[in-house]
């Protein structure tokens, strides 16, 4: 057969279910391709199969005919909708890769003139789900409200320089304590990319952390209602590890069901712990240009501006642009 591949938000990040399929029909003899449209299109003999992938709903997608006798379409990208403002999880429009797909070593080299960085880094799940059940967020519906183990470091890491975690929520799998270990064991450099919980932190946890090769830890602090829990753990993490906001981000959703206040709180609090806040804009694109929960992104995303301009106030009088305080 011959496969093609449409990677449709193109974005500066692989595509793991693209790379998983690659693996696997390459293993099975088949020829495997990125789809380009100047070169697969008519007049030219159409392929067997084309996949196509979107992880994010906002990015448009493909616009180019695909000229193939099969066109498979999947990624959380494809199943989400809006409605009033808020995105909802279709599941019926939900396709999950086969064990045996799943489990496949990931087919890398798919993308090593695309991303040069990927010859030296692994990407992969250990677990999949999460208990949190935050509205914001489609895991649960999507993966289940358990976190559980999927798989052990070595279905996707090789001795890569370089590891990055796509799980949703690793501390609350029953299995972290091991799945740290190995991570511990690789010596290699480990990114946990959608953040850890917390919540959920403990000394033991921290302590295991710090055996590992971190650049930069994420964490998030989402929901401005678990303040009395999540302070605490900010600065026992903080204390244990003796790290400074060179080394500890942390997520902060905005434009869900804050109050402007309350996010300045987070992100004033969690400078003043030593942490450094990075801004989500939540249905980004419904917000108009002008309006301060964008100014606040620009300015607190901004290391260098966030670090010499203490206060919004001084950052907002900075600016040429009016501000939209609605």
């Amino acid at each position: 057969m011959r496969i093609g591949l449409v990677d449709v938000d193109g974005h500066n990040f692989p595509n793991l279910p693209l790379m998983k399929l690659s693996a696997w029909h390459k293993q099975k003899g088949d020829t495997v391709m990125w789809y380009k449209p100047l070169l697969h299109c008519f007049p030219n003999k159409p392929l067997d199969r084309v996949y196509m992938s979107k992880v994010f709903s906002f990015t448009p997608d493909f616009p180019y005919y695909i000229n193939a006798k099969e066109v498979i379409k999947g990624g959380s990208g494809y199943c989400i909708r809006l409605e009033d403002g808020k995105e909802v999880y279709d599941t019926e429009k939900d396709s999950l890769l086969p064990p045996e797909i799943e489990t496949v070593y990931p087919d890398y080299e798919i993308y090593y003139y695309k991303i040069p960085e990927v010859k030296n880094t692994a990407y992969g799940f250990l677990t999949r789900g999460c208990p949190g059940d935050c509205e914001f967020c489609h895991v649960g519906c999507k993966e289940g409200k358990k976190s559980y183990k999927v798989a052990n470091l070595d279905t996707f890491w090789r001795g890569q320089k370089n590891i990055v975690l796509l799980d949703p929520n690793i501390t609350a799998c029953k299995d972290w304590e091991e799945l740290f270990q190995q991570l511990i064991n690789s010596k290699a450099w480990v990114d946990f990319s959608q953040g850890l919980d917390i919540r959920l932190m403990t000394e033991e946890k921290t302590e295991m952390l710090k055996q590992m090769k971190i650049k930069q830890v994420h964490f998030a602090w989402d929901r401005y209602q678990d303040k009395e829990y999540a302070i605490p753990k900010f600065k026992m993490f903080a204390n244990l590890t003796g790290w400074d906001y060179r080394k500890m981000a942390v997520y902060i959703l905005c434009n869900f069901d804050t109050t402007f206040g309350q996010d300045l709180e987070r992100v004033y609090t969690l400078r003043d712990m030593g942490y450094n806040p990075y801004v989500m804009l939540y249905n980004k694109d419904s917000i108009p240009r002008g309006h301060r929960l964008r100014h606040l992104q620009r300015w607190v995303n901004n290391r260098v501006i966030f670090r010499s301009c203490k206060r919004f106030e001084e950052y907002k009088t900075m600016q040429k642009e009016e501000i939209e305080w609605k």
